[in-house]
């Protein structure tokens, strides 16, 4: 079994669009969606639930009045200034403000504090025309995505040891975050998809320097190439420097959007484009190029 993750250095590159279009060229493989804060692979899958869990995430905590003597200890030692008096002279948290730390909840000799973790994210492992995918969502300002990533990998793992996948393609998240890193962790390679803009050149090399430092082999694709030739020729020149292959390069075609308009990949809906038959052929290097897990 061999997982790959395909990474973007900000949003709107169309690494989601690449990694959907695989699905179609990729036999035997459990998909996984790790950009978990706006996850949006499923929109293209159309996936069916078949089971779901509550991902608890970050703690918050709540001060109750009737309990408080308002000694003050909580608010001298609150780091992150969200214990506040408001106008009854009763002490409350600003939620916004709340980092989750629970030293108020240690320290308050009144136990006037306590604290729970959100559930308002939950995991999904569904069925699809293309296998499984394994995904997530997570709620409007909710933490620990990272953790949250290595979760759903885990569990495509299983599914992949359960169906005897060959591969794990993981659509990871965009920059090179907390959800990014745990993206990378422990798979045979990185795809980079990226685009030529003088903003996406320093976005790969960020997205490399990242990927090197796991010791993990890098492909490319560019996408959008005809849109700017002068900077398609520098992001080859610089992945070139750095030996990292260009598997593709995809040009601008108004029948990528069609197809995600129709709910469908763009290797099903123009499978003979160009786009297409680029994306056929960067698969066909991925599965000669990437490298078996190390046991």
């Amino acid at each position: 079994m061999r997982e790959i993750t395909v990474l973007s250095g900000k949003g709107g590159t169309g690494k989601t669009t690449v990694t959907a279009a695989l699905g179609t060229l990729a036999k035997n493989t459990v998909f996984c969606d790790n950009d978990v804060d706006a996850s949006n692979l499923h929109l293209i899958f159309q996936p069916e639930h078949i089971e779901k869990g509550v991902y608890l995430g970050g703690w918050s905590s709540t001060l109750h009045t009737e309990k408080c003597n308002h000694c003050g200890i909580c608010i001298l030692h609150c780091q992150f200034d969200a214990i506040h008096t408001n106008e009854k002279g009763q002490f409350y948290i600003n939620k916004f403000q709340c980092e989750g730390c629970r030293l108020c909840e240690r320290i308050c000799p009144m136990h006037a504090i306590t604290s729970k973790q959100s559930d308002n994210n939950e995991w999904y492992i569904s069925k699809t025309r293309f296998g499984s995918i394994v995904h997530a969502h997570m709620g409007p300002g909710e933490e620990n995505s990272g953790k949250l990533v290595t979760l759903v990998r885990k569990k495509a793992k299983e599914q992949a040891e359960l169906s005897e996948a060959e591969w794990i393609i993981n659509d990871g998240p965009p920059g090179i975050g907390c959800a990014t890193i745990s993206s990378l962790s422990g798979v045979n390679a990185v795809l980079i998809v990226a685009e030529p803009t003088q903003s996406g050149l320093h976005d790969v090399e960020r997205l490399v320097k990242l990927a090197q430092s796991f010791d993990t082999p890098v492909f490319a694709i560019i996408n959008k190439y005809d849109l700017h030739q002068g900077q398609t020729k520098l992001l080859q020149t610089y992945f070139q420097k750095e030996e990292i292959p260009v598997l593709a390069l995809l040009p601008f075609d108004e029948a990528m959007v069609e197809s995600m308009v129709a709910g469908q990949t763009i290797t099903e809906f123009a499978p003979l484009s160009m786009i297409s038959l680029e994306l056929k052929k960067a698969w066909q290097e991925l599965d000669k190029l990437v490298p078996h897990r190390k046991t």
